[in-house]
């Protein structure tokens, strides 16, 4: 019995210990498995929170990409969800107080990424382009989305270790209270297999609520990766279109401009940076130009300027405005058409200003109405001349018949002939007239040009003076002309006259003759002009030159810029109508201080003949880029359009001070083709320098309409100097080039 009970004792001793032990062991195992959970709970959690976070990035780039408002409304909604997973979070972890602490560390840069995004959406929705640069310059999101990854990593990390440590012990519980189970045999099978089948049950929900959460954040991590493919195939495609569009505005010809309320340059192009200079506001533009009216003479009032009437609302349409720029530039002409710019509630927001160059046109516009005026001229003139030649027949006729009636009476007599002398003068100035208006009688005939020159030239010497050095400068082979001799002869000493005049303290008188040819670009670009071949008569001087203003002019009878008494202004009006008459052409080019050359074009003893079009196969060309410098528009599109049809690279400047700064950008330039004369206070030559003294290895073509002997006696060049005179064929242009830029050191021509 005793043993009995010792043994029942003992057995309910154990069984009373195996009871407890279970129980412990029990307890230990629900309190692992809830351990577990709350684990998996915190890494759903997290996940959670990383996937509203990247949707919250995804919605506000979205909308920064394609400005579509359901981003907007995506990224309210993510947004709003975050404070209540990141307070679930906070509450789940709230006993590990390093886990605790490692959220707090990136609550503001939660906030912050949040409030960023934000931002993001604020700044495009606002047109903002300031705060979207600053925004992308300061790369605050990704720098704080990076900060939060590294945190909630490392926080996901710690959890997984736990989650791990957790399983584990749970494992080793089970594995106890079967242990204890099968120690008990038959008295602790039933609690054995309730506590296995607990502890199995526990076990697959686990595996299954990891299995679970691993597919949830699979899923998650797929989805965020096709949006992000979404957004990277959009971005790009986006960028491509920006990218034709950018290339498209910046090769407009037309000047775009889009400024907002304060005058401040939001947008613009080449062009317009040409005419107003690069990145100017309104008030910089104001001080680097000046604007006028059409008439170039009346300056635009600023209220009145087109920018400043888009800013006020008004719309306008070809507006033609000059725009003079203070640094030296040449002017430009432009017609302008502006629109206000309006936001959704009608206010207004900036303008949109379109300019397009008209100069080239105004330019052609005004050679077309000088020639038509100088035929209005020649006729009203004719006209004029031919009844007053009649009349003066008639005075003529009487007086001859006065003279003989008053021979007795000396008084008489002597008011008889000097009215004989007023009617022989006025003989001469109908002649001069009718020579102008192309109605003189003219006995044209084979002539020695080269010949008459030197004729002329004799008779010069004496008539010029001693302080004016005669030169001429005759082509080698025979020069025949189908013009009227003594017409010819009067207008070269006409021209020489003039020249005189031009240099009264002295000066040299050169005078060339040269067998040319004026091919069908030199006749498009000059109205009247028949291609073919031509005698070249060129008349030079060393004198004071001629501003623009009288250029224009002075061709027109009775203009003249001699004291009264010392000139009619009919000389060079004369020379106009007799090579216009002849069939010929007339170019004249002056510049103040610079002296002037007038060639005059006078039709081959066969006519003009049609001359053969050039074969592009024979000419030379080549791949290099040349720098044009010319300030006349006609000519310097003339020019580049010859030149790329031979297969180089082409910059234009219209002047030095442009030249200096393209040539500055480092741009790769083989050859310099610039003018020798130019506005804007920098010469052909001085540019040659400058840009030689920079890049020694570029070379120097000049161009002139003077000839070669022209600028050489003003000592404008060097003798070696490289010189392409106007006009000339594309076949000369192509050898030229070719020439200079084979050659292995081009001369500098002097200041």
């Amino acid at each position: 019995m005793i043993r009995r009970r010792v043994v029942v004792r003992l057995g309910l001793g154990i069984l009373l210990a195996i009871g407890a032990a279970s129980t412990a062991l029990d307890v230990k195992a629900r309190s692992d498995t809830a351990l577990v959970e709350r684990t998996m709970g915190v890494l759903e959690k997290s996940s959670e929170l990383r996937v509203l976070l990247r949707q919250a990035e995804a919605a506000a780039r979205g909308f920064a990409l394609l400005g579509t408002e359901r981003f907007v409304t995506e990224f309210q909604e993510t947004s709003g969800q975050i404070p209540s997973a990141w307070a679930d979070l906070q509450q789940l972890v709230q006993d590990n107080p390093e886990q605790s602490e490692r959220l707090r560390s990136i609550e503001d840069v939660v906030q912050r990424r949040i409030a960023l995004a934000g931002e993001l959406i604020r700044v495009y929705a606002a047109h903002d382009r300031a705060g979207l640069q600053a925004l992308a310059a300061s790369s605050a999101g990704p720098v704080a989305m990076a900060t939060i990854n590294e945190a909630l990593n490392a926080f996901d990390e710690q959890e997984r270790q736990l989650l791990a440590l957790r399983a584990a012990t749970s494992n080793r519980t089970g594995s106890w209270l079967l242990a204890i189970d099968l120690a008990g045999v038959g008295l602790l099978l039933v609690i054995a297999f309730h506590l296995i089948r607990r502890t199995y049950l526990s076990d697959r929900a686990l595996r299954t609520s990891l299995d679970q959460s691993q597919a949830t954040a699979t899923s998650l991590e797929a989805q965020a990766l096709q949006q992000r493919s979404d957004l990277a195939t959009a971005y790009d495609e986006l960028r491509r279109s920006s990218a034709i569009l950018e290339n498209t505005f910046n090769s407009m010809a037309e000047g775009v401009l889009v400024v907002d309320p304060e005058g401040t340059v939001m947008l613009s192009n080449q062009a317009a940076g040409h005419f107003f200079g690069e990145g100017k506001t309104f008030a910089e533009m104001l001080a680097a130009n000046h604007f006028y009216e059409s008439d170039a003479l009346t300056r635009i009032d600023d209220e009145d300027l087109p920018i400043a009437r888009a800013l006020r609302g008004l719309s306008f349409d070809r507006r033609e405005v000059v725009v003079k720029p203070t640094d030296g530039r040449p002017q430009f002409r432009l017609m302008v058409s502006g629109r206000p710019l309006r936001t959704s509630l009608g206010t207004i927001n900036g303008a949109a200003l379109v300019y397009y160059d008209v100069t080239d046109l105004h330019e052609i516009e005004r050679q077309l109405l000088q020639a038509q005026k100088l035929d209005a001229i020649g006729q009203l003139t004719g006209g004029v001349a031919h009844d007053f030649n009649n009349m003066l027949t008639i005075i003529t006729g009487s007086i001859e018949v006065m003279i003989d009636t008053v021979r007795d009476r000396p008084a008489a007599a002597e008011l008889a002939a000097l009215i004989g002398k007023a009617a022989d003068r006025c003989t001469e100035l109908i002649r001069h007239l009718l020579a102008f208006a192309r109605k003189q009688p003219l006995r044209p005939r084979d002539i020695d040009v080269n010949a008459t020159v030197q004729d002329i030239a004799k008779l010069l010497r004496p008539t010029l003076g001693e302080q004016v050095e005669i030169k001429t400068i005759l082509a080698g082979e025979d020069l025949i002309a189908h013009v009227d001799s003594a017409q010819l002869a009067n207008a070269l000493v006409n021209m020489a006259i003039n020249a005189r005049d031009a240099m009264p303290d002295g000066g040299k008188l050169l005078l060339e003759t040269l067998s040319t040819t004026l091919d069908d670009a030199y006749a498009a670009a000059n109205a009247g002009v028949v291609a073919g071949r031509y005698v070249m008569i060129a008349v030079s001087d060393t004198g004071a030159g001629m501003p623009a203003d009288v250029k224009d002019r002075v061709f027109e009878p009775f203009f003249t810029t001699k004291e009264a008494g010392k000139g009619s202004g009919l000389g060079l009006s004369m020379v106009y109508g007799f090579v216009k008459q002849s069939g010929g052409h007339l170019k004249l080019y002056s510049e103040e201080n610079r002296g002037t050359t007038i060639r005059l074009y006078l039709p081959a003893a066969r006519a003009v003949q049609p001359i053969e079009p050039e074969q592009d196969t024979a000419l030379p060309r080549g791949s290099e880029t040349i720098l044009v410098v010319e300030d006349d528009p006609l000519v310097r599109d003339f020019v580049l359009s010859q030149l790329q049809s031979l297969g180089y690279t082409t910059l234009s400047a219209a002047y030095g001070a442009e030249a200096q700064t393209i040539i500055a950008q480092d741009r790769a330039v083989d050859l310099l083709f610039t003018d020798v004369i130019m506005p804007g206070g920098v010469s052909g030559s001085q540019l040659a320098e400058a840009v030689t003294a920079a890049r020694p290895g570029i070379r120097v073509l000049y161009t002139s309409g003077y000839t070669d002997n022209a600028i050489a006696e003003h000592g404008q060049l060097l003798a070696d100097a490289l010189l392409l005179t106007k006009p000339y064929r594309r076949a000369e242009l192509a050898q030229m080039v070719r020439r200079a830029l084979d050659s292995r050191a081009v001369a500098l021509g002097s200041a």
